[in-house]
């Protein structure tokens, strides 16, 4: 299958019920698979009039109890950015994929990996967080959509599958989830008719004295034990690496290759590959940053996963980086040749301490 139908039989395989979107490169081949496979499996299918809506479809299904889900591409989730922060605001669920294409503006259909600023700092207003997966492989775009529907669920909040054009498009062999799918949590909160109980509300918007700022308390508690408990990431060789490649997505796939290709030629590079960019897998990158002699970021961007990276780090070991916008998509020689050119840092000698003359 292509990563695009993987990722829709996923959604579909994880019991979504409600599928609205609008049409954009590279991600079409998605809302075509869902226009056919939902409503022969009885399901709700809409083209809406434009991702502003789709992204309001998606608020009222979800405040409405039901699995809903939209996909775009990377104008298109520019579009959305205000429905997400009110998706956020009102603890609703719902899972929104991004197949990434090159920017700003409407810039190319190519692949890129622009959108992790706008994606793991939450674009739209507000103090607010989604749980960012980045897959590198047809199998992953699968298997974490599956994983985004109970994440939603879980926690109440709006989960981004941020993916690519390549993973999108690209076509692999791989085991389709079997099996019931996995089991919603009850939903009292949900607008499902008050016979026989109170009226629920669902909303955002909170104006008493007070009142919003106890509930960003909420949200936050909430990001608090999603940190704790939802961090994912891939390692390759770290254990005695004097290198670390750091990359997520197409960049992580590639970065696996070239591993194997520097230590062919006797260097000791390794991988740390987050799956979870938010929450990002922060401790474990200042521990392996402490005992590296140089970590280099690979990205398809001007550098955005750099900054965290730099952050992190810490100055523990220079940070460097190889960035490739514009939906240029690098090869793995050309990141063999970044990996190859580093050498290790100068020690920097300590500064004597004494009474002076």
């Amino acid at each position: 299958m292509t990563g695009n139908e993987a990722l829709a039989e996923g959604a579909i395989r994880a019991g979504c019920q409600c599928y609205f979107g609008y049409p954009i490169t590279p991600q079409n081949e998605l809302t075509a698979y869902m226009s056919a496979q939902m409503p022969a499996r009885g399901r709700v299918f809409i083209q809406s009039e434009s991702e502003l809506a789709a992204i309001s479809m998606v608020f009222g299904a979800a405040a409405a109890g039901a699995r809903a889900m939209t996909t775009s591409s990377s104008p298109g989730i520019s579009l959305m950015q205000e429905g997400l922060s009110y998706l956020a605001g009102a603890r609703l669920p719902a899972v929104v994929v991004n197949v990434q294409r090159g920017g700003p503006g409407l810039g190319s259909i190519d692949p890129a990996q622009g959108d992790y600023f706008q994606s793991v700092k939450s674009g739209g207003h507000g103090d607010y967080h989604m749980i960012v997966l980045a897959p590198t492989s047809v199998q992953e775009m699968h298997d974490l959509t599956i994983h985004a529907f109970r994440l939603a669920d879980c926690y109440r909040v709006p989960v981004m599958v941020l993916a690519d054009g390549r993973i999108g498009q690209m076509m692999e062999p791989i085991r389709l989830h079997e099996g019931p799918p996995p089991p919603a949590p009850r939903k009292p909160w949900a607008l499902t008719g008050a016979a026989g109980r109170d009226p629920n509300c669902v909303r955002s918007l909170l104006v008493g004295e007070g009142e919003l700022e106890q509930h960003n308390y909420v949200l936050q508690d909430c990001y608090r034990h999603i940190r704790r408990k939802e961090i994912m990431y891939h390692e390759k060789c770290v254990s005695d690496c004097e290198t670390l490649l750091v990359a997520w997505g197409t960049c992580a796939r590639l970065a696996r290759g070239v591993v194997d290709l520097a230590r062919a030629k006797g260097k000791r590079v390794g991988l740390l590959q987050p799956t979870t960019l938010w929450p990002f897998p922060e401790q474990r990158l200042r521990r392996l940053a402490a005992r590296v002699k140089n970590l280099l970021v690979v990205e398809m961007n001007c550098g955005q996963m750099l900054e965290d990276v730099q952050r992190l780090a810490e100055g523990r070991a220079p940070v460097h980086f190889k960035g490739y916008p514009g939906g240029r998509v690098p090869t793995e020689t050309e990141i063999l040749r970044a990996v190859m050119a580093l050498r290790p840092p100068r020690s920097v000698p300590r500064r004597k301490t004494g009474k002076r003359k």
